[in-house]
């Protein structure tokens, strides 16, 4: 019997603005030395080559991070839209029945988690899947640290750790007041649910037909090759695999792992200040060590080339991009969902879109935008092309900054090296191709009418773009 993960990679992560946004979703955020998605990867991988369920909007970023660090996936099934979890685990479902995997263990995980003990959580995994092939729907209990009231808890029959054994699940219980979690917390037999759940595929199938049929029966209309998936999801409904499936089986049913593997959601800027303390500032790449005059326990988390200093003020979270500064206390960062449904009247651009893009060439990032131009520092990785592409509203001019690059100018091809230049006139059809081991970086300075992206019309591309 094989052990298949499946990853879930959908939400927008708005909670970590301003450096997750909608477009640039928390997983792909380099909070540490890597971005979540990446760690979640290498971290199943050796139990198994498994699925990634991600949005299409995110297909560019996710086809990136797997080539670039040599990720083992099985396949990507890419959701037209959001539909929460139960959606997400129902297409897995139907897809390893489709191939012939129906009596499989399945393991799902968020993407955007991290665990720090992974030897423990190996060992838990091991467990779970053990429990799972006794037709057992298992989960992993995560031991609570602090009385939280953001997750739902999980009450289990034996309150000691042992992630050798599963044991039976009493009750699942939603998100606690704070005096109830203090008391969950002293009680020692209720553990954080983290949404990690371990099953057969026939197993969950079965259930779903059982708790779900509506939705099951929308889902097994989907073509083996997902050519329908636009008119399927279209129809389905949006529930979490929790309230669909899970906290609906009975006791009988259910088994727990409860664990300390070092596990966070990451999901608020107070988890990521708790999870990153005692870490050397090398694996937190956004972390600062600002200096402090009458101030301290103070964060702050920026890529940005500047040196903070705070004076007279203790205990705050500073978060600092090129577009925005977000300030708060400790113990107030669950109120960034409230700042950001606020900005969302004003400024919708400023929550789902960094200056930088990611494109599955590479990225580019806006230096300065005005009216009347536009300038952008550009990179493109080794062995990438930007698609052959022209503009009806600007001209553009490049100076090649790292590197040696070809640029093609009207079907006419010119070799560029560092500190050289060429002008692309409006209307003109031009793309630059990287045929080196290296990146190369250009400066664009755009003039004319208009600078959208969408100003462009292509005539090649190796990614499948119109």
């Amino acid at each position: 019997m094989k052990f298949i993960p499946v990853i879930l990679s959908g939400g927008s992560g708005t909670r970590l603005w301003p450096i997750s946004r909608t477009k640039y979703p928390k997983q792909f955020c380099e909070l540490f030395d890597k971005p979540l998605q990446t760690l979640t990867i290498e971290r199943l991988q050796k139990h198994g080559k498994g699925l990634l369920v991600t949005s299409e909007k995110l297909k560019d970023m996710t086809e990136k991070d797997i080539i670039q660090n040599n990720l083992k996936i099985e396949k990507v099934l890419y959701e037209p839209t959001g539909k929460n979890t139960a959606a997400a685990v129902a297409l897995a479902c139907h897809y390893l029945d489709l191939t012939g995997r129906r009596d499989e263990v399945v393991g799902v995980f968020s993407s955007d988690a991290l665990i720090l003990k992974e030897q423990e959580f190996d060992l838990a995994l091991m467990a779970a899947v053990h429990s799972a092939a006794e037709n057992f729907v298992v989960t992993l209990g995560i031991k609570p640290r602090s009385p939280e009231v953001g997750f739902g808890y999980i009450q289990v029959k034996e309150r000691a750790i042992n992630t050798q054994k599963a044991t039976e699940v009493l009750k699942f219980h939603e998100k606690p007041t704070l005096d109830k979690a203090k008391t969950f917390l002293s009680d020692g037999h209720y553990f954080w649910n983290a949404g990690i759940f371990i099953f057969k595929v026939a197993k969950m199938i079965e259930l779903f037909k059982q708790h779900e049929p509506d939705l099951w029966n929308s889902i097994v209309k989907l073509k083996q090759d997902l050519s329908n998936i636009e008119d399927v999801y279209s129809k389905i409904k949006n529930i979490s695999i929790d309230y669909a499936i899970i906290e609906k089986l009975a006791s009988q049913e259910l088994r727990c792992v409860p664990c300390d593997i070092g596990w966070s959601d990451v999901g608020s800027w107070d988890a990521l200040v708790e999870v990153t303390e005692g870490m050397p500032f090398s694996r937190t790449s956004l972390k600062q060590q600002p200096v402090q005059i009458t101030a301290k326990g103070n964060a702050v988390f920026s890529k940005q080339q500047k040196k903070y200093s705070i004076i007279g003020s203790d205990d705050l979270i500073v978060v600092d991009t090129a577009d925005a500064l977000m300030i708060c206390k400790k113990g107030e960062s669950q109120k960034v969902k409230d700042l950001v449904d606020t900005l969302k009247l004003n400024d919708e651009k400023i929550i789902s879109e960094h200056v930088f893009e990611n494109r599955p060439w590479g990225r580019f990032e806006v230096l300065h935008d005005e009216s009347y131009f536009k300038s952008k520092i550009i990179h493109v990785e080794a062995g990438q092309r930007i698609s052959y592409q022209s503009h009806s509203r600007r001209a553009e001019h490049w100076i090649l900054v790292k590197g040696e690059a070809i640029v093609i100018l009207n079907d006419k091809e010119h070799i560029l090296k560092q500190g050289e230049h060429i002008f692309i006139p409006q209307g003109a059809k031009h793309r630059i191709l990287n045929r080196t081991n290296s990146i190369v970086e250009f400066i664009e300075v755009q003039v004319g009418s208009y600078f959208g992206e969408d100003d462009i019309v292509r005539y090649q591309d190796e990614y499948g773009r119109k």
